[in-house]
């Protein structure tokens, strides 16, 4: 087989499987949306954030991508209503982190279903 060939055959076994496992990387104007969005982001975020501050975000994006992403959309929120007087710091991070957490705080509770268990020795005392 010629290279052109085999080339063609990988491009078209590529796309089938990113068809089938619906890999929504094939659509070119979806991609550059996101694209699009995330350099938005970014740059709110350099605007509004002081380099410290970036540090920690993008640490805590890679242990808790989630809370993170919750993060960011509160600093771009605050940013967009002018709630933020200049650069945020690292401890105005931290700050913000803590309220975010408490919003996001789950309770958990445990609960003890003790079984009364017969003791077979217990049968036995009657002789």
């Amino acid at each position: 087989m010629a290279d052109e060939e085999l080339e063609a055959l990988r491009k078209q076994r590529l796309a089938e499987l990113q068809a089938k496992h619906g890999d929504p990387s094939g659509d070119p104007a979806q991609q550059e949306a996101k694209q699009r969005e995330s350099e938005m982001r970014n740059s709110i975020l350099a605007q509004v954030l002081d380099q410290a501050a970036r540090a920690r975000l993008s640490n805590l994006a890679l242990v808790k991508p989630e809370k993170a992403k919750a993060v960011e959309n509160y600093l771009i929120q605050m940013a967009r209503f002018g709630q933020l007087g200049g650069k945020v710091s690292e401890q105005g991070l931290i700050e913000i982190l803590e309220k975010v957490s408490q919003q996001t705080e789950k309770k958990t509770t445990v609960k003890f279903n003790r079984r009364k268990v017969l003791d077979s020795d217990e049968e036995d005392d009657d002789d």
